[in-house]
């Protein structure tokens, strides 16, 4: 498996979530739209944690994830976020074993 994933923590400031979440949409919509190479990226609320999000990223491989960080919706959401986060946590994750999204079709 040479495929590529991230585990994102978003602690946001009191309040922000709504928008937030408006503008995660907006950029999970160009990301569907011009990212072959991104495999998953699914966007989670954290249940009983109002203020946090947690995101799931997997790419083709470094490649499609260094795409992904060079597209225009990616650049815009890493510029608006700050505007709501309080703070970030990334994990860079190299999977090795499990089922893949892309196995099922097979």
């Amino acid at each position: 498996m040479s495929n590529y994933g991230l585990f994102v923590r978003f602690t946001l400031r009191e309040g922000a979530g709504e928008a937030f979440d408006a503008l995660v949409r907006e950029t999970a919509a160009g990301i569907e739209a011009h990212e072959p190479g991104t495999l998953l990226y699914v966007c989670h609320e954290v249940e009983d944690a109002p203020d946090e999000r947690v995101f799931y990223e997997l790419y083709a491989d470094r490649a499609a994830f260094e795409e992904h960080e060079r597209q225009p919706h990616t650049r815009h959401f890493l510029t608006e976020r700050e505007e709501y986060v309080a703070k970030t946590e990334v994990d860079f994750l190299r999977p090795y074993a499990g089922k893949h999204p892309t196995e099922a079709s097979k």
